[in-house]
C-alpha cells in the first residue's frame, strides 16, 4: 500500500492513516474482518467490521486503479507517446474517470471521421479555424480531388470533424460538463408505444421525468428494468439549452467562430453528450446498486439474527391442502425422530389428523410446534390451536421462504439422503424455529427473499456483500464446534469449506472435541487457521470454561493471571460477580493489550459465549383474519415485517399477501429511511388503509395505531 493510498482511504473514511496501515497489514497477513474487529482492537484503534471491510474493498479498488494506470503507461511507452509531463499527470490521477480522461486523446480507437479528415490533410485547416484569429483562412487551398476533398464545404466539414474530436477529448471541459450532468441532468422515461400493452407494471413511468439528483435508487432501478424489457425508452441528460451555451462560451470567441460553433454542436450531439450520458448512467446505476445491496444486506442481517427458540423438542408441519401437511418430529438438536403426513384441512380426515398429532405430541414430549406460513398455513395453525394440546407449548408460524430451495439442494440430500423433498422442507421449517441462523446459512442468501431489485444489481458485488453479512452474523453469535453443520462451520473466520469438512471428519472419527487446543490436531488446520477461528468456536462442555466463551486462547494466560491475583480459579471468575470485582483491568494493560480488549474479556467472563440475539417472543396473527376478503379499512392487526425497502416496508398480516407500509405511513414524523423505524422480523401493530383485491395490494400504516 502506497502512502497516497493510505491518505486517500483515511480521508474518505475519516480515520487516521495509521489505522488504515495497521488494518491493511493485518489483511495482507491473512486476518479476516471479524478477527480484526474482535481481537485486534489495539492495532486498529477499535475499528468496527464496516470500517475494516471498507478499507479492504477500497484497497482492492485502488489496486485495480494502479493496474489500469500501469497498463496505460506501458501502452503509451510502446507507442512512443509517453512524455514526462504525461506520466506525471497519469500518476497523479486518483480515480478511474480522471485517468481515462487523460488517456482519451491517446487511446487506440476505431477509424473516426476526424482520422479520415486528418488523412486528407485537413488538420492544419482545423487548427487555423480553431484559433479564431481575424486572419482570413484560405479554405480553397485545402481542396484536392486527389485527397478526396472535392469542395470548400468538404474541407470545412472535415475540419469541423477534427475540431469536434478535440472538444470531446478536452479533459477540462469533460470535468466541467460532468459536474453539470450530476447537478442538472433529468431522467426522462417514455413508453415504447408498440409494447404499451404488455408493460402495465411500468405504467407509472410511461411519461415520467425527474432530476437525477433526487431520483431514489428503487425508482431508477425500476425504470432501467423497464428499458431492459423494451417497455420504456430512457434518456438521462441536462436540457440542451443548459449545456450548449456553456460549450459555446468556452470555445467560440472573437465573433469569427461560426465553424467552431458548428463543431461544438456536432461534438456534443455526436460524441461528448452520448459519452457523458453513458458515464452518468453508470454512476447512477452504481449508486443505486450500492443502496439496494445495502438494503438487502441490512435485511439479511436482521433475518439471520432473528431470536432463536433454542434447543426444544419440536413438531414441524409443512402445510398443504390437497397433498396434506408433512409432519416431522425433531429432537433438541434438530435431528429427525419421525415423519408422516396428515390431512387437517380435509373434513373427512380431520379426526385421523387429530389422533396422530396427539399421539406424537405425547410420545416425543413436544415442547413447540412450527408451521410453515405458506399455502394452508393459517388453516393448519387453527387446526393445531383447536386441539388445545398444552397452553405452555409454543405454536407459531414460521417464514418458509427458501425452504423448497433447501429441500431440493445438495445440502439437504447430503443431510437426509433417505427422505424426499417434503420431509426435508418440514425439517427445515422446524430448525428455523430452533435456530434461524444455523438453518438459513444453508441457503443462497439471494433466495431468502429480503432484497430490493436483487436481480438488477451488480451480482458479484451483491454476492460479496451478502457473504460478508453471513460471515459477520455467524462469528458474532459463535459456533458450537461439536454440533455445527458443515455450512455453519464454513463461515467461521479462518476456516472455509475444506477445513470445515476436516473438522467434521475428525469429530466423526474421534468423538466430540474436549478443548479448543484439540482443534490443532485436525489435519491441515495450521497455526494461522487456529488463530483466526478459535475465538469464534465454542466447546461448552469443555473442562476449561474459557473454551465455551469468546475469550481468545491467546489471552488465556492473562485470565489465569487475573484469577491468581484475585486468589481464585478461572472458573470462579466466570461464575462469581464478587471474584470479578477484585480484578482491576488497568493492571493488565500492555504493549499489545489495551483496555478495549480487556473490557471484552471481562464481559465474556460475566456472560461466557453470550448470544447477541434477542430473546424469542411468541407471535400470533389475528384469528378472525385469514384472507384479503376479511380485511376492512381501519382494522388494527398484528403483523411481522418481512422486507424493508427504500420506499417502505412489507408486512405479513396472515392473509397470504404482504401489505405495504409506504414510507410516508411509517411514523408521525418525516422518515428519511424506513430502516430508521422498522427492521425485518419486527413484530408490529398496523392499521389497514386500503385493500385492492383485484390488484392484490394492501396498504397499511403505523400511524395512529
Amino acid at each position: 500500500m502506497t502512502l497516497q493510498h493510505q491518505n486517500i482511504i483515511a480521508e474518505e473514511l475519516r480515520i487516521r492513516p495509521i489505522q488504515v496501515t495497521a488494518t491493511a497489514d493485518l489483511l495482507t497477513d491473512g486476518a479476516t474482518v471479524p478477527f480484526i474487529s474482535r481481537y485486534r482492537k489495539e492495532a486498529t484503534g477499535s475499528l468496527d467490521e464496516v470500517q475494516i471491510a471498507a478499507i479492504r474493498d477500497r484497497l482492492a479498488g485502488l489496486a485495480e486503479l494502479d493496474k489500469r494506470r500501469q497498463f496505460i503507461i506501458e501502452s503509451l511507452a510502446k507507442r512512443d507517446l509517453l512524455s514526462d509531463a504525461l506520466k506525471i499527470d497519469l500518476e497523479k490521477a486518483d480515480n478511474l474517470t480522471g485517468l481515462e480522461d487523460i488517456y482519451l486523446p491517446y487511446k487506440p480507437k476505431r477509424r473516426t471521421r476526424a482520422m479520415i479528415a486528418g488523412e486528407k490533410g485537413l488538420e492544419p485547416l482545423a487548427r487555423k479555424l480553431f484559433r479564431q484569429d481575424t486572419t482570413r483562412v484560405d479554405v480553397s487551398a485545402f481542396v484536392s480531388e486527389e485527397k478526396g476533398v472535392e469542395s470548400v464545404e468538404d474541407a470545412l466539414a472535415g475540419a469541423r470533424d477534427i475540431i469536434a474530436e478535440w472538444i470531446n477529448e478536452n479533459q477540462k471541459i469533460r470535468e466541467l460538463l460532468r459536474r453539470l450532468y450530476d447537478e442538472k441532468a433529468v431522467i426522462v422515461s417514455t413508453v415504447v408505444k408498440k409494447n404499451r400493452q404488455q408493460g402495465a407494471k411500468f405504467h407509472d413511468y410511461f411519461d415520467w421525468q425527474e432530476s437525477v439528483a433526487k431520483v431514489p435508487s428503487h425508482r431508477l432501478l425500476a425504470m432501467l428494468r423497464g428499458e431492459q424489457e423494451k417497455i420504456l425508452s430512457i434518456s438521462i441528460k441536462p436540457p440542451d439549452e443548459l449545456v450548449l451555451p456553456v460549450l459555446v462560451r468556452h470555445f467560440v470567441k472573437n465573433g469569427v467562430g461560426d465553424q467552431v460553433e458548428q463543431a461544438v454542436v456536432d461534438s456534443y450531439k455526436r460524441l461528448l453528450g452520448p459519452s457523458l450520458e453513458k458515464e452518468l448512467r453508470n454512476r447512477l446505476k452504481e449508486r443505486a446498486d450500492r443502496e439496494a445491496i445495502k438494503v438487502f444486506a441490512d435485511n439479511l442481517r436482521e433475518l439471520l439474527l432473528t431470536a432463536p427458540l433454542g434447543q426444544k423438542r419440536l413438531m414441524a408441519l409443512d402445510p398443504g391442502f390437497r397433498t396434506g401437511a408433512k409432519l416431522v418430529c425433531l429432537d433438541e438438536q434438530g435431528q429427525l425422530l419421525y415423519s408422516t403426513t396428515i390431512y387437517p384441512t380435509i373434513e373427512s380426515r380431520k379426526d385421523e389428523a387429530s389422533r396422530i398429532v396427539r399421539e406424537l405430541f405425547k410420545k416425543f414430549q413436544i415442547e413447540a410446534i412450527a408451521i410453515g406460513n405458506g399455502t394452508a398455513g393459517r388453516e393448519t395453525e387453527a387446526f393445531i390451536r383447536d386441539l388445545r394440546l398444552n397452553p405452555e407449548v409454543v405454536v407459531t408460524l414460521v417464514n418458509e421462504d427458501g425452504a423448497s430451495i433447501y429441500s431440493a439442494s445438495e445440502v439437504a440430500r447430503r443431510e437426509f439422503p433417505d427422505h424426499d423433498v417434503t420431509v426435508r422442507g418440514a425439517i427445515s421449517i422446524g430448525r428455523r424455529l430452533q435456530d434461524p441462523l444455523a438453518e438459513l446459512v444453508k441457503l443462497d442468501p439471494k433466495s431468502i427473499g429480503v432484497g430490493q431489485y436483487q436481480h438488477d444489481v451488480n451480482q458479484s458485488e451483491l454476492k460479496k456483500s451478502l457473504e460478508d453479512v453471513v460471515t459477520s452474523c455467524v462469528n458474532s453469535v459463535g459456533v458450537e464446534v461439536n454440533s455445527a453443520s458443515l455450512e455453519l462451520l464454513t463461515y467461521v473466520s479462518g476456516l472455509g469449506p475444506a477445513l470445515a469438512a476436516a473438522i467434521i471428519q475428525y469429530r466423526k472419527e474421534t468423538g466430540p472435541f474436549t478443548s479448543r487446543k484439540e482443534l490443532k490436531k485436525v489435519p491441515r488446520l495450521g497455526a494461522k487457521a487456529f488463530e483466526q477461528s478459535a475465538g469464534f468456536l465454542r466447546i461448552h462442555a469443555a473442562k476449561n470454561p474459557l473454551d465455551g466463551s469468546g475469550v481468545h486462547p491467546e489471552r488465556y494466560a492473562i485470565v489465569e493471571k487475573m484469577a491468581a491475583d484475585a486468589g481464585c480459579k478461572v472458573a470462579d471468575l466466570v461464575s462469581s460477580d464478587e471474584a470479578r470485582k477484585k480484578v482491576d483491568i488497568n493492571n493488565y494493560v500492555g504493549d499489545s493489550l489495551g483496555l478495549p480488549t480487556l473490557r471484552d474479556i471481562m464481559e465474556e467472563l460475566a456472560k461466557p459465549g453470550r448470544d447477541p440475539r434477542e430473546t424469542f417472543a411468541v407471535f400470533s396473527f389475528a384469528e378472525e383474519v385469514r384472507t384479503m376478503g376479511d380485511l376492512i379499512p381501519e382494522m388494527r392487526l398484528p403483523g411481522i415485517v418481512t422486507n424493508v425497502t427504500k420506499f417502505g416496508a412489507f408486512v405479513d398480516i396472515g392473509v397470504h399477501q404482504d401489505g405495504l407500509i409506504h414510507i410516508s405511513q411509517l411514523a408521525d414524523r418525516f422518515v428519511r429511511d424506513p430502516s430508521e423505524v422498522v427492521k425485518v422480523r419486527q413484530q408490529v401493530t398496523v392499521r389497514v388503509l386500503e385493500v385492492d383485491q383485484k390488484r392484490g395490494r394492501i396498504s397499511l400504516s403505523l400511524r395512529d395505531v
